[in-house]
């Protein structure tokens, strides 16, 4: 899996744009919450580029501002962790702790 690092709150109105084309993951992790890094390893496990989903990491402790950008820009509430789904420059699904999956994400993803 190749996460693209998001680190820039200007990155959202590209992650908009590229939502245009194939749908992007938003990945918020924080890296000293076990539940954070459990739902990081599940996704990481079980990802699967043929999906076509196009994966940001956010790390929620070096870049906590863009992580409230986030929250405002897509209008989901924040939480740690989670992921939310872009499609066509809106979230079109996010799931916090462990309802976190790429079961689900990919369910979405095919009835988009």
């Amino acid at each position: 899996m190749n996460w693209n690092k998001l680190i820039d709150e200007t990155q959202l109105a590209t992650i908009k744009e590229e939502s245009a084309q194939q749908p992007v993951l938003i990945f918020k992790h924080s890296t000293t919450c076990s539940i954070s890094a459990m739902a990081y390893s599940r996704m990481e496990r079980n990802w699967s580029d043929a999906a076509g989903i196009k994966p940001y990491y956010l790390d929620l402790l070096g870049f906590r501002s863009i992580s409230n950008r986030i929250a405002s820009e897509f209008g989901v509430d924040h939480e740690s962790p989670q992921v939310l789904l872009i499609h066509n420059g809106e979230c079109v699904y996010d799931a916090s702790h462990m309802g976190i999956s790429f079961q689900a994400l990919s369910a979405v993803t095919l009835s988009s």
